[in-house]
């Protein structure tokens, strides 16, 4: 299947982009920012901007995709103005999706955010359940939050205009890591994966959610090829399938999130409080790594904190304590 993803010079773009040239299908990476060092994972990239609503369409019509897998956008909430990250998640997102059925693709899947669901809001925020699903009401309270919710709303409205035609779907994926994140390098909140394990502070502000970026680009893959059997404009989470703590979930919960520890109280050792049964009951898709797995063994493996937090990377601090993190 020829492929176009959107944001393939990303934490999980670069990961998508790969796995899906492994998997044989042709793809093409459109980014405005290039792939680190010379790209050898057997896929085009192209350098665009996709906020230029014509050039997305020249570009979309030259390649012709069977498939759209849209990943770009500003990925940490607070990062940028409020205004400039609601109008340019929602604009690319919509700018790709046109231009992708403009030029006769009738796959399409939008990467979301699980913040869509409204935790970390500064006045306060209760679940209907623990764990979350994609049941669960949402409550977006930001504008990365709102600007995801507005994308799986275009998805959506493809669903409504071409009707199974063209299969859509949207995916959550949890607070991704890239591979090389593992072995040391930052974060996206600007900590070491070994930092988050060591204070489990740093991880509340997710719910301790985690996916490996791989385990991401094998639901995007898995659902390339399972579209056309499972029901269409559906929403997925995709995460790990434990929470990204040392410590039993209902206990960390209870000491970082002591309003939710009545909710967590039934979660069974370290299970996640994100639910990806929906992605597995209708694609037959599970996660395959943990950061158990992946850092053989966990903190030990990695320093600990400073005892002094103005150590912190200011993005964390800043998203810590407004409540939100990219996933």
């Amino acid at each position: 299947m020829r492929v176009a993803v959107t944001g393939g010079a990303g934490r999980l773009g670069r990961s998508v982009v790969a796995g899906l040239a492994a998997a044989g299908h042709e793809v093409t990476s459109l980014d405005l920012r290039p792939v680190p060092g010379p790209p050898d994972d057997g896929a085009a990239h192209l350098r665009i901007d996709l906020a230029d609503a014509v050039a997305t369409r020249a570009t979309f019509a030259t390649l012709a995709p069977q498939a759209l897998v849209h990943l770009a956008a500003i990925a940490v909430p607070f990062s940028r103005p409020e205004h400039e990250i609601w109008d340019l998640n929602t604009s690319v997102t919509f700018h790709a999706v046109d231009a992708a059925l403009a030029a006769g693709a009738d796959h399409v899947l939008i990467a979301s955010s699980p913040t869509v669901l409204g935790y970390g809001a500064p006045l306060g925020w209760s679940p209907s359940y623990l764990p979350l699903d994609e049941a669960h009401p949402i409550a977006p309270w930001n504008a990365y939050a709102l600007s995801k919710a507005a994308m799986e709303s275009i998805g959506r409205m493809v669903a409504t205009q071409r009707g199974d035609d063209v299969r859509v779907a949207s995916f959550r994926p949890c607070y991704v890591i890239a591979p090389e994140e593992w072995a040391g390098a930052p974060t996206q909140q600007g900590h070491t994966v070994a930092q988050r394990l060591a204070d489990p502070a740093l991880a509340a502000a997710s719910l301790f959610n985690y996916v490996d970026a791989r385990d991401a680009a094998g639901f995007v893959e898995r659902w390339l090829e399972a579209a056309r059997e499972a029901p269409n404009a559906q929403t997925y989470l995709v995460g790990a399938a434990d929470a990204f703590s040392a410590r039993p979930t209902a206990d960390v919960v209870a000491e970082h999130l002591p309003a939710l520890a009545p909710f967590a109280a039934g979660v069974a050792g370290h299970d996640p409080l994100f639910s990806v049964a929906k992605a597995e009951r209708e694609l037959g898709w599970r996660p395959e790594r943990t950061w158990r797995a992946e850092t053989a063994g966990g903190p030990a493996r990695g320093a600990a904190l400073p005892d002094d937090d103005d150590d912190a990377a200011p993005v964390e601090r800043v998203a810590a304590a407004r409540g939100g993190e990219g996933a």
